[in-house]
């Protein structure tokens, strides 16, 4: 399709808006009509040739009592859908009644396939259709969707005398359409676009990141794609183009793509879903699924699939309380997505904070990856920032970041530039993970920090002020593909991002007590009660150990003497003097060497626990990437103040010279 052609369309179709919803919707509802119409006209030109086809196989079904006919009825349409009543779109045009226009209208709807009725269902069209009979707008919309200006069916439509008026507009065009259409409401609402819609840029960097590494090992086959939060599809409509294109490059043109989505908003999920049979695409559309009752986290659509290639942007910041009190609350949840087996913990939770639940979809990815192939799996996900180090060890999105690293999951994360994205100019991150590492990577994980890397737009988007060029685009594959030390480019062993949470106790310390004797869990309730705490004071015994054990005070076990006798005992914790440190799992000497540098000089009665260490991950690419600005010399201080001064002189008079007269 000309470029010319495909604005003509988008912009006519865009224009019905105007022309006839204006005063009867707000700008920001118009997506409720055009988009729902803009399907039903392609279905409709597409279902003409073989409108009589499907009428009579409706008939001999139904003569023959056949109740299950959706098969019969798809091939009788040539199509995934089909419509078994009796007016095409066109029938309806000349009718003069508004009361007659609505019952056929509906009547017409209603014969479409299950397919399409939960497209229009998810869309509340039908909730529409009373306004715009109403409003007597009902006959002009559809008159305008059958303009002989624009042909929106996949025949071309011809002159008398035979040439080419319009021509006929391909399943892949359409789609395009379509798409641009969703983008333009979406930039219209730019406030709500974010939660659906991934900028484009952004999704064609994930799909890059995705193939790029494993071009060369791509074979003939059968890919599966997903995505647990798929919007409008747009990320899985790029990956499949994109994984497409390099297949044709490389001359492996046997590839074929099987797409997979879930999507827990009514109307996107409608989008995503008519966008695959305008594109052609009606089985892939059968894999799509959503609705309120499909939250990806609660009611997985696909718990039995595994996939080749995952891309997603899920809610971050977005609350799935009510998902984890239907799951059973933490303690309750069962669902083996996010209750695994690692390091040695039978129950090894990976459930995050109700407040956010964005941590909680890339285990869901990871749990579909495919264990058994060549290429296993490759996840695209974009973050924001609390991903990276939100949550203690110990925490969920901490054992997530464990699970995913100590795996060797974990390939790279991207920092893109600030005001990428419709809604929010907070920091995103693109994290990208394989379970199938190279050797030159395993072991090992590669920040990038593309912040700089983008293309200002000359009018804002929303919050979305930049957008990356497909120069920008290269050098962070570039980059990526590199796997070299840079000023853009760090490269970490695993282990930098773990540390161990070491609880560091101190004895508690009461007076008037006997220092001679251990006192038993009452007896201490009752001191702490009544007790005065005074770090003068001697410390608390709990409990004496028996004769033959070596001291450990670093670990809480300390040498005395009672009665003249040496023994080794331990102390009642002050929970008030409790503190943590967080050692690094690449601390030279481990815990016991931290805690003697950094802890015993400033507290010698201190010790830990090693029963009550945790290990938690986190990422920072401040630490990583943060440029000190240099401080200014005092030269260069001296010279702004005498130039302010020089600036001020006689300001000072010339005031209250004008308040003196």
């Amino acid at each position: 399709m000309q470029h010319e052609q495909h604005n003509r369309l988008v912009s006519f179709i865009w224009n019905i808006a105007d022309d006839v919803l204006r005063d009867l919707y707000v700008r920001g509802r118009y997506r409720d009509i055009i988009l729902p119409m803009t399907v039903l006209r392609r279905l409709d030109a597409v279902l003409e040739p073989t409108k009589d086809a499907v009428l009579a196989m409706k008939a001999f079904l139904d003569d023959a009592g056949i109740e299950n006919q959706e098969m019969e009825l798809r091939q009788a349409a040539e199509q995934a859908f089909y419509n078994t009543s009796s007016f095409k779109l066109r029938d309806l045009r000349a009718i003069a009644s508004q009361q007659k226009l609505k019952a056929d209208f509906e009547a017409y709807l209603d014969g479409f396939s299950p397919n399409v009725q939960d497209i229009l269902e998810k869309f509340e069209f039908r909730n529409q259709i009373p306004r715009l009979s109403k409003a007597d707008a009902l006959g002009p919309l559809i008159e305008r969707f059958l303009d002989k200006d624009i042909n929106l069916s996949p025949y071309p439509v011809k002159n008398p005398d035979g040439t080419v008026r319009h021509p006929g507009l391909d399943n892949h065009s359409m789609g395009t359409i379509f798409e641009e259409l969703v983008r333009r409401f979406n930039e219209e609402n730019n406030e709500e676009a974010g939660e659906h819609w991934t900028p484009r840029d952004a999704v064609r960097l994930m799909a890059n990141l995705i193939f790029l590494p494993i071009t060369d090992d791509i074979q003939s086959g059968s890919y599966l794609l997903y995505d647990g939060a798929c919007g409008t599809g747009g990320m899985l409509t790029v990956a499949e183009e994109t994984l497409q294109k390099l297949a044709e490059e490389h001359d492996k043109k046997e590839v074929v793509t099987h797409l997979y989505g879930q999507e827990i908003n009514s109307e996107t999920y409608a989008i995503a879903k008519a966008d695959m049979l305008l594109k052609g695409e009606g089985e892939e559309a059968d894999n799509i699924i959503g609705g309120p009752e499909y939250s990806t986290l609660i009611n997985d659509a696909f718990p039995s699939r595994e996939f080749d290639f995952m891309l997603s942007n899920p809610p971050y910041g977005k609350s799935w309380k009510n998902d984890l009190e239907r799951m059973g609350g933490k303690s309750g949840i069962k669902d083996l997505r996010f209750l695994i087996t690692h390091a040695g913990n039978p129950e090894y939770s990976l459930a995050t904070r109700s407040s956010d639940g964005q941590m909680m979809f890339l285990a869901n990815m990871v749990s579909k990856m495919k264990h058994g192939t060549k290429l296993g799996s490759r996840i695209a996900e974009v973050h924001n920032g609390s991903s990276l180090f939100t949550g203690d060890a110990g925490s969920g999105e901490s054992n997530i970041r464990r699970w995913v690293i100590e795996n060797d999951w974990l390939e790279a994360i991207v920092a893109l530039p600030l005001n990428m994205f419709y809604n929010t100019g907070i920091a995103t991150y693109i994290w990208m993970l394989t379970n199938r590492k190279p050797e030159h990577r395993q072991g090992k994980v590669q920040l990038i920090d593309a912040t700089a890397w983008y293309k200002p737009l000359r009018k804002n988007l929303g919050k979305k002020n930049c957008e990356l060029s497909q120069d920008d685009i290269k050098v962070i594959c570039d980059a990526f593909l590199a796997f070299k030390e840079t000023e853009q480019s760090k490269i970490f062993p695993n282990e930098a991002f773990g540390y161990h949470k070491v609880t560091v106790e101190r004895p508690l310390r009461l007076r008037g007590i006997d220092a001679e004797r251990s006192y038993s869990a009452k007896e201490i309730r009752d001191l702490k009660a009544e007790g005065v705490v005074d770090e003068t004071a001697p410390p608390v015994i709990k409990k004496v150990h028996r004769r033959g054990t070596e001291p450990d005070p670093l670990h809480g076990q300390f040498e005395v003497t009672l009665h003249g006798k040496p023994c080794v005992v331990e102390y009642e914790p002050d929970s008030d003097l409790r503190d943590t440190e967080q050692v690094p799992l690449t601390e030279p000497g481990g815990i016991d060497a931290f805690i003697e540098r950094e802890v015993m000089p400033y507290a010698p009665d201190a010790w830990y626990d090693p029963a009550n260490i945790k290990i938690g991950y986190e990422i920072s690419f401040t630490r990583n990437f943060y440029k000190p600005q240099p401080l200014r010399t005092l030269d260069e201080i001296r010279a702004d103040i005498l130039a302010l001064e020089e600036e001020t002189e006689g300001l000072l008079d010339e005031i209250m010279g004008e308040v003196a007269q």
